[in-house]
């Protein structure tokens, strides 16, 4: 028997289920939450949108990557999920440590005059590409909440625009909380220390990240 195209792919419970836990993970500040905080502290709203919107883009490319099954060959391939995490790491350590070797007067001029939006957008897809947790999400614990008996293409489609609709949201808060901080922020010894700060806490995702196991 055909699933009636008219009912819901899947029970209401299921969604709320997958949307509480894919708020939960999109609210802990990992290396994209921390890259668009950094855009929007020492650039400004534009930039911080426009590495939303790179994160949001890799992400739309595992959710298709997974959707067609390739996410489990990923999955399973460890010379694959080795290049990607280790990639990842290099990646995160290299933007924290300009962010943290970053002189005051570089900064004033970042202020000043914000990087262009496509350059953004394309260090926010790295950032988020090149995190082995992403595969992890999209490829073993996304395919969790699809019910094999009913209609799983509609169902995968649901839990992918769900899951790009909340972090969206997350983003964009931590993005414009990031924004009004900005406001406070008018001292460069005080953009130093944000900076510098964000450049911290990406290393330590980095490190964090080599951990990361394709069990994890």
């Amino acid at each position: 028997m055909q699933p009636n195209a008219l009912e819901s792919p899947m029970s209401f419970e299921t969604w709320i289920a997958f949307t509480v836990l894919e708020t939960l993970l999109c609210l802990v500040p990992g290396p994209a939450v921390l890259f668009v905080m950094g855009q929007g502290l020492v650039q400004g709203p534009r930039p911080a949108i426009a590495a939303g919107l790179g994160i949001l883009s890799a992400n739309t490319l595992y959710f298709a990557v997974s959707a067609t099954g390739l996410g489990a060959l990923l999955l399973a391939s460890y010379e694959v999920f080795f290049a990607i995490k280790w990639l990842g790491v290099a990646y995160l350590l290299w933007i924290g440590l300009q962010a943290l070797l970053a002189r005051p007067e570089a900064l004033a001029v970042a202020r000043a005059r914000p990087a262009g939006a496509w350059r953004v957008l394309r260090r926010g897809f790295l950032v988020q590409a090149a995190n082995p947790k992403s595969i992890l999400f999209f490829g073993a614990l996304l395919p969790q909440f699809v019910d094999p008996a009913g209609n799983v293409a509609a169902q995968l489609l649901l839990l992918g625009l769900t899951s790009v609709a909340v972090e969206f949201v997350v983003l964009a808060a931590y993005g414009g909380l990031a924004g009004r901080l900005r406001r406070f922020a008018t001292r460069p010894a005080v953009v130093m220390w944000f900076d510098r700060a964000a450049g911290g806490l990406l290393i330590a995702a980095g490190l964090g990240m080599a951990a990361i196991r394709r069990g994890d």
